[in-house]
């Protein structure tokens, strides 16, 4: 059976937790950090399912330019005010990739945030990824201070700014 994207639902949290685990290992978070973000802002959180698994999975929502969430905390609340979309993780299962899947989901990221009148959208690119990002429209700009604390020395704050 092929892979396809879908809304995340509530009940998915574990098996994005499952994902996150296998593909951040460095980078963990709680499920209720993970399950706070789909709360907060459902319409930017959809799952990769394969035979009825979760195999992948997005999660973004609005931010303020300038900084990002830390890692393993819950935010509490949108900003009210937000400056651009912040995509908090987009990571899929090693064995789903080289299928464009991940190309999709980038695309239909950049569509939610279009739809929410932003014009930037914003990531820390982790585990290698910058040349991935940057074939989908996004360059390294200055991160905020403190990046490397929670994100590691090797990652890299990437922009793409919305026609």
């Amino acid at each position: 059976m092929s892979a396809a994207w879908r809304d995340m639902r509530a009940d998915d949290i574990a098996g994005v937790s499952a994902v996150a685990a296998r593909v951040h290992p460095d980078f963990p978070e709680r499920d209720e950090v993970l399950a706070e973000k789909r709360s907060l802002f459902p319409a930017g959180c959809f799952t990769l399912e394969q035979d009825d698994a979760v195999v992948g999975y997005a999660l973004s929502h609005p931010w303020s330019d300038g900084s990002v969430p830390k890692l393993d905390a819950l935010i509490g609340a949108l900003p009210a005010a937000p400056s651009l979309f912040y995509i908090h993780d987009l990571a899929l299962l090693p064995e789903t990739r080289g299928a464009g899947l991940a190309s999709l989901a980038a695309a239909r990221l950049a569509e939610i945030a279009a739809g929410t009148g932003l014009r930037r959208i914003g990531l820390v690119a982790v585990n290698g990824s910058v040349p991935f990002w940057t074939r989908q429209g996004y360059r390294i700009a200055q991160g905020p201070a403190g990046l490397a604390d929670g994100y590691g020395e090797t990652a890299r704050y990437m922009l793409r700014d919305l026609a």
